[in-house]
Formats: C-alpha cells, sequence, structure tokens
C-alpha cells in the first residue's frame, strides 16, 4: 500500500519486516539503515539504538538484519517484533544515514514495511524530495491505543547519522584522540597533608556509541579485532549475493568430488540459481584443524571445538540475510588461524555479476566489510579473509583471492592448497 508523507496506516502483524531500499548507479553513495526506541522523544540510554555497530536493542525486539544486493538496487533490513518491544517505548524512529554522500544523490529512496508471517506489503512510502540531506527519517512504528500505527515521515538531517542520533538522546563520539600537549615539569613543592578517604566514586558512564566502520581495501587490506575492541562476544561473517537465475558460460556443476542434485539445461528443466556457498578452514593453537561448510553437513559447534557455526544454507540467494558463519572470540586465544572463503557450487561460472559482499560483524567493535566485485578470473572460488592470531592479537587480512580451477582438485582443496592446510578430503554434497 503506497502512502504519502504524513500518513499513517494500522500495522496489524505481530512481526514486521522493515526494508529500506534505493537505487545504485555510478556516483551514488552507500546508505545504512538504523533504529531508535524512543520514550518521550528520547532514548533511554545508547541501548536504544540499533544500527551496523550494535545490530539488537537490549530487549531483542528490533534487529538490523543487514543488507540485499540486486541488479536494481540495495535493500538494508531491520526486524521489529512488536509484541517484544517494551512497554514503555512508545515510538521505533526507522532511519537512513548516507556514506560518502547525500540523499539527493540516492535514487529510488523508500521503506516498505511488511508482515513477516504472509509477506504482504503494510506500506510503502516512496521519499522523492531529498537534496542535501546525509540522515533521512523515513518513517516511524508508533503505539496509539495499544495499538502499532506506520507512520511516513520524510525528514532529513545534513548533520549525517551523528546529528540524526544525538538529536534523539543518543552520546557519540567519534572525534580521534587529542595529541597530549607538551607540559613542562612541575616545580618541586612540599608534601602535601594527607587527605581524608575519599568516597567511593561513582561509576563510570557507558562509553559513546562509535558510529565508525571499517572497509579493507588494496590500499587498506588489514586491520586488528583487538585494537578494535573486537575481542569476546560473536562476530558474524555474512556473505549476500545478487540473485542470478541463468548461469554464465562454463558454470554450474561443482564437479565429481560434490555432484549437484538437479542438472541445469535439461530439456524441460529451468536452470538452477546461482548457489554461494561460505566456507570457514580453521586451525587451533594445539593443532586440531578442519573445515566448517554446508557440503557434507559439516556446520560447526559455537560452544565447542572449532567454536564457528554456519547458521544455514542459502540455495538461492534470495534470503535477506545471505549466509553467516559465527565465530566465538570468546575463544579467540585457541585459534590459529581461519580462513574464510566462498564457493559457487552452482548457477555461474565466476563471481562476475554477481556483486558478492562479506561483512565481519564483531559483536563489540566496528563491522568490516568489502566486496567481492573486483573479479580477474574464471574462478569459483575465492578467499574471502584471514584471520590470525599474531603474539595474542587477531588481524583480520582481506584476501579476496580467486583460485583457479585445477584438474581433479575440488574447490575446498584448492583453497586448502593455496594455504597450506593439509587436510585429508574425502567426497562429499549436499
Amino acid at each position: 500500500m503506497l502512502i504519502q508523507k504524513g500518513m499513517n496506516v494500522p500495522v496489524p502483524a505481530p512481526v514486521v519486516r522493515v526494508e529500506l531500499g534505493w537505487g545504485t548507479g555510478p556516483g551514488v553513495p552507500d546508505a545504512d539503515a538504523s533504529a531508535l526506541l524512543l520514550v518521550g522523544g528520547k532514548v533511554r540510554s545508547d541501548a536504544d539504538f540499533v544500527f551496523y555497530n550494535q545490530p539488537v536493542d537490549a530487549s531483542g525486539a528490533v534487529r538490523h538484519e543487514g543488507k540485499t544486493q540486486a541488479a536494481d538496487g540495495v535493500t538494508d533490513v531491520l526486524t521489529v517484533d512488536l509484541g517484544r518491544v517494551d512497554r514503555a517505548v512508545e515510538t521505533v524512529v526507522l532511519a537512513a544515514s548516507a556514506d560518502g554522500g547525500s540523499f539527493g544523490q540516492v535514487p529510488g529512496l523508500h521503506v516498505r514495511v511488511v508482515d513477516t508471517a504472509s509477506g504482504a506489503e503494510i506500506a510503502r512510502f516512496e521519499s522523492a524530495d531529498a537534496t542535501v540531506e546525509t540522515a533521512f527519517v523515513l518513517g516511524e512504528l508508533y503505539r496509539r491505543q495499544g495499538a502499532w500505527k506506520f507512520r511516513a515521515v520524510g525528514q532529513g538531517y545534513e548533520s549525517g547519522l551523528a546529528g540524526l542520533a544525538t538529536d534523539f538522546g543518543i552520546s557519540v563520539n567519534d572525534e580521534p584522540p587529542a595529541s597530549p600537549a607538551a607540559v613542562a615539569p612541575p616545580m618541586p613543592m612540599a608534601p602535601p597533608p594527607v587527605p581524608p578517604m575519599p568516597a567511593a566514586p561513582p561509576a563510570a558512564p557507558p562509553p559513546p556509541v562509535s558510529l565508525s566502520k571499517i572497509t579493507l581495501t588494496k590500499q587498506a587490506p588489514a586491520v586488528s579485532l583487538t585494537k578494535q575492541g573486537g575481542t569476546s562476544g560473536a562476530m558474524r561473517v555474512n556473505l549476500n549475493w545478487q540473485l542470478a537465475q541463468a548461469p554464465s558460460a562454463g558454470g554450474g556443476s561443482a564437479g565429481g568430488w560434490m555432484r549437484k542434485l538437479a542438472k541445469a539445461g535439461s530439456a524441460g528443466v529451468a536452470p538452477p540459481p546461482t548457489d554461494l556457498d561460505l566456507c570457514a578452514l580453521w586451525e587451533l593453537n594445539n593443532g586440531s584443524k578442519g573445515i566448517v561448510q554446508a557440503v557434507g553437513g559439516n556446520f560447526g559447534n559455537l560452544h565447542q571445538v572449532p567454536y564457528i557455526h554456519l547458521d544455514g544454507d542459502d540455495r538461492t540467494g534470495a534470503l535477506a540475510t545471505g549466509e553467516n558463519l559465527t565465530i566465538n572470540l570468546d575463544h579467540a586465544a585457541e585459534f590459529r588461524r581461519i580462513l574464510i572463503f566462498v564457493i559457487i557450487y552452482q548457477g555461474a561460472g565466476s563471481f562476475a555479476g554477481l556483486h558478492a559482499t562479506v561483512t565481519l560483524q564483531p559483536q563489540y567493535g566496528a563491522p568490516i566489510d568489502f566486496s567481492l566485485d573486483e573479479h580477474n578470473a574464471p574462478s569459483r572460488v575465492c578467499a574471502l579473509a584471514l584471520i590470525t592470531n599474531q603474539n595474542g592479537e587477531l588481524v583480520v587480512q582481506r584476501e579476496s583471492r580467486y583460485l583457479p580451477p585445477q584438474a581433479g582438485v575440488s574447490m575446498q582443496q584448492a583453497a586448502d592448497f593455496a594455504y597450506g592446510w593439509g587436510l585429508q578430503w574425502h567426497p562429499a554434497r549436499k
């Protein structure tokens, strides 16, 4: 249901999916979805701010699910479980911030509210009057007489995500630390009298919210998780790609080592959709090693060795959340190295045109992202990132290394051989 600015509609669904979308093209800046839970027009604390660096609020009712990229645009998704929103919360603001430009450069900016159970669209608002704004409130979910409604807002800020967040009561501090000024040594003085025992100091306030993001490039390919504060909790590794229904030349089968269940190109049978698989080779300091992948059902375990878990197998690219690995950083000291890589299981002969993107989201620390659009070989296996333990410091190295096919060698073996893992391989399939 298309609505205009200022209009509101009832929201009958208990759980909704909020899709903030926009078009792509040359010179179009990236954008990010966010949500703020308000009481009396302000957040109660920084925990009421949901965005890429803090993907869920304290109640678990509002979640930032991440982006999906397709040929015609990008969608960044929030999920709101209205039944779990604290009763004190009156409004959930739904906003977007532009990264590297203004919303006047962003075509097709819109927000959709969808019933997650049925998939039915409850409301859609298309914003067409943005100019120099770098943050935009597209809409809000609000309570009215015990029921939820959605209102189209369309209000912008020229001060970006920091300005928007500050306006609603978030404490933001992304300024670099100041260089210490030179201080002359103090003149010697007589020792002061011993003061009385001071009272216990008040509890320190929580640190301000960090809005920083990290993008790994060829020029800046590595980052320390330890220095970014990402040394505990769970780190989600997300892979997303564009839907592609027709296989490109030379693509399709994963080979005899892991043969497809359905054959593409047969008479009367539609070709399979593009299926990418997120995988991880792991090695611990005690010498144990292995692989986490959908092939063979090796989904891993988050709380036991290998402390890595593959959430599921997205065989089409249609899921908004893509494929996700979760790494338990509470066991960071036990890791020696982790190679995160992706294979094209079926449907394409290379990564060309798939617009695959990778995001590493530590529970504590800034998100780390990069794209795989710099494909330079007809390869169906790409090493994404190598995480190594360097004297107790976890370092993420962007690899983006496309491994050429080798006769008689599976894609998983190609990753093993390229990085010297030394595993024993056996035939397997989904």
